[in-house]
């Protein structure tokens, strides 16, 4: 029976990846490489590093899938990723079908967690309920940026007894959420945080969490916003690409 590892591999730091992980890339025959393109080449280096730091021992071989391109200009954004979702699955079938052969073991390394803003989990059961290739799958859990933001400006998300939101840039451009008083966005393209009228809120913005190239900034929103703004610009036009999260924090006193 062919055995399929999903394997967090934490925000960009290669020692952001557990012990569970490591024991985990060394089980592995056949890893398969989602290539994103040349604008994340570093996405692809970064996974690549950790397999040639961490296996000992053991030969293995990557296969390339290429990701379809996602229609980001579609008005039906589920409809969109619902599509887009469809491509990777025939893409990610194909390969566990002819390049994982019956005994081996193969793992896809996902940045973050699999349980958070990725599509791993949900397109491997997709291929598991079509019945085309058997398998076996296992989750390994991983740091995600939302950990690595909080760790890098050295705070807790929640406040006593208090719960947080974790959404994305596009929820909020519809307002901030009444009865949450800490809200952490990821998936933010446009910035939406320039919407919020409120003040006395506090933000804590993190990008490239965990690399070599990490920005942090914090601070009044209404103070920091524009500067967030302009050095994401900035990064995004330098490297082709940027992933960042951030906590928004309303005073306890509203």
């Amino acid at each position: 029976m062919r055995k399929l590892l999903i394997i967090g591999i934490g925000a960009g730091n290669p020692d952001h990846i557990t012990v569970q992980a490591i024991n985990a890339l060394n089980r592995v025959d056949v890893f398969f490489v989602v290539d994103k393109g040349d604008d994340k080449d570093d996405l692809v280096r970064l996974r690549r590093d950790l397999c040639a730091r961490y296996i000992t021992n053991r030969s293995y071989r990557t296969v390339d899938i290429a990701d379809p391109a996602r229609d980001r200009h579609s008005p039906a954004y589920e409809d969109a990723v619902k599509a887009w979702h469809a491509q990777r699955l025939a893409a990610y079938e194909e390969a566990l079908l002819h390049e994982l052969g019956e005994d081996e073991c193969g793992a896809f390394l996902v940045w973050g967690d699999p349980s958070l803003y990725d599509s791993t989990l949900r397109i491997v059961d997709a291929i598991a309920a079509r019945g085309v290739v058997a398998f076996e799958h296992e989750v390994i859990p991983g740091i995600t940026s939302v950990q690595a933001l909080a760790a890098s400006h050295k705070i807790a998300l929640n406040r006593v007894g208090a719960p947080i939101e974790i959404t994305t840039g596009r929820r909020l451009a519809d307002g901030l959420p009444d009865n949450v008083d800490d809200i952490v966005v990821m998936l933010d393209g446009d910035c939406a945080f320039r919407g919020i009228a409120e003040r006395d809120i506090e933000i804590y913005w993190g990008a490239y969490l965990g690399t070599d190239d990490e920005i942090l900034l914090s601070g009044k929103l209404a103070d920091c916003g524009p500067d967030i703004e302009r050095i994401r610009r900035e990064a995004r036009a330098r490297k082709g690409w940027i992933m960042d999260t951030y906590l928004l924090r309303r005073s306890p006193d509203r």
